[in-house]
């Protein structure tokens, strides 16, 4: 794959195994080296579309173009998804070293890359992986998937567990990685900190649909017009939106198809159990 891969959705829907549905005729277009904030609550859908994107799960034939080639059936190099069965890897619980797991995941081919990353989140390298914090774990982890170079990174809350500190430098990189290599980032967040003028672009999703999409500065003028609550200008959009987003639902009251645990069908990825989760 070429450095800088874009990724174009068209009429894109899914359906889990039990037949309920997890997206509906999705259309999306985010350039290569755009940086998009993918927005919505819990069961939006998000999670979902990151796995499909990522080829973990098997979409329609012609739904999904990732470098201009289906991420499913090209089995693509250069996308590295981070969520939630990569978090769950038991391997970072266990008494082991950081440079044990760096190295067993490229450190040595890749030296400038992993010393950048261990300072940026302020890795020390004498831990212990059984005997540190989760932010701790989850900075190794981080570390762990990204030392490798990537050219698109789909990122599903995994720097919840971050202090402001570490996710400020963290965000800052992957900006970097996006201008200097023509990079692409698809993140998954509820936590915006940081997070001020650094997408490109906006997805806002709820009831496994986009509502809109496009670039960022296509938004600012509907964030001036917003009253101020002491966010950012961007918090206050996206608290706008999923405001907008429990008035059209209404209370959860036990939605069909959330929450539940379907055994891995599609064969890829994953740890025989598969959650929906958003």
């Amino acid at each position: 794959m070429q450095q800088g891969a874009d990724i174009d959705v068209k009429g894109l829907s899914y359906k889990f195994p039990d037949g309920s549905s997890g997206l509906t005729d999705i259309k999306l277009d985010l350039p290569a080296g755009s940086r998009t904030l993918l927005i919505g609550a819990n069961g939006a859908g998000k999670t979902t579309l990151l796995r499909l994107l990522s080829g973990k799960r098997l979409a329609p034939s012609g739904t999904i173009k990732v470098a201009g080639v289906d991420p499913f059936s090209a089995g693509l190099e250069g996308v590295t998804y981070l969520g939630l069965e990569w978090v769950l890897n038991p391997i970072v619980r266990t008494d082991i070293a950081v440079p044990i797991l760096l190295d067993s995941v490229g450190g040595k081919h890749y030296p400038e890359r992993r010393d950048e990353l261990v300072r940026i989140l302020d890795i020390d390298l004498r831990w212990r992986m059984h005997a540190v914090s989760d932010g701790e774990r989850r900075r190794v982890q981080l570390a762990m998937g990204l030392i490798r170079p990537w050219n698109i990174l789909l990122l599903d809350e995994i720097t919840v567990d971050l202090d402001l500190l570490s996710r400020s430098g963290f965000l800052t990189w992957l900006r970097g990685e996006t201008e200097r290599r023509g990079a692409t980032v698809v993140y998954a967040t509820h936590i915006l900190d940081n997070l001020v003028g650094w997408p490109t672009h906006l997805v806002h999703m709820s009831l496994g649909k986009v509502k809109e999409w496009g670039a960022y500065g296509e938004f600012e003028k509907e964030s001036d017009q917003l009253g101020k609550t002491g966010n950012s200008k961007l918090g206050d959009l996206v608290l706008r939106w999923l405001k907008d987003d429990l008035e059209e639902r209404g209370p959860r009251g036990g939605q069909s198809g959330q929450g539940k645990t379907y055994e891995n069908l599609e064969g890829k990825g994953g740890y025989g159990l598969e959650k929906k989760v958003d």
